[in-house]
């Protein structure tokens, strides 16, 4: 963990309404990024984001606060509310309220059902596999970035994207 990251870990637990904010400012764009890319909706990702710093602020009240690797701690929680939120609900189909032309419907229901399949594919994936993809392909970050975020190896992150991408291309193949 970085100096910066240390530092803010010890203002929050001194109760600093500014590492509070810091807090939010600092990490929530990321995680909002992450939470988005796992749901696909913006206000659904927003209201999670949400939930996250207000499980962050819980925890922080109960002395279950990080202690080591605050943006791997937020990017768990993240992770952990994304999981829940998907045992809770089964996405629902919405239906357009205009009436697109037949090729446009034809497109959008390919590209739904790709999309679809796709979300299904990594549903499959264990929570380990599904974090190391949303991480190296949506967030973009490295194979030694997504290691310190996840506690692992880099080794072990390259050995789960390999793993990850060949269970994704059997899961898509059989479709």
């Amino acid at each position: 963990m970085s100096t910066d990251e240390t530092n803010l870990l010890r203002r929050l637990r001194a109760n600093d309404l500014n590492a509070v904010a810091e807090l939010h400012d600092r990490f929530a764009p990321a995680v909002f990024a992450y939470v988005y890319r796992r749901v696909g909706e913006q206000r659904l990702a927003e209201d999670l984001t949400a939930d996250v710093f207000l499980k962050a602020l819980e925890a922080l009240r109960r002395d279950q606060f990080a202690h080591t690797a605050l943006v791997a701690w937020l990017y768990r929680l993240a992770h952990n509310r994304v999981v829940d939120h998907f045992r809770r609900h089964r996405p629902q189909m919405t239906l357009p309220d205009d009436h697109p032309a037949a090729d446009d419907v034809a497109a959008e229901s390919q590209k739904r059902a790709l999309h679809q399949a796709v979300r299904g594919a990594l549903s499959r994936l264990t929570d380990d596999q599904q974090q190391v993809i949303a991480l190296r392909f949506g967030e973009g970050k490295t194979a030694s970035e997504t290691a310190r975020l996840l506690s692992k190896t880099e080794e072990a992150v390259w050995a789960l994207q390999h793993r990850s991408l060949a269970a994704l291309r059997r899961f898509l193949e059989g479709r």
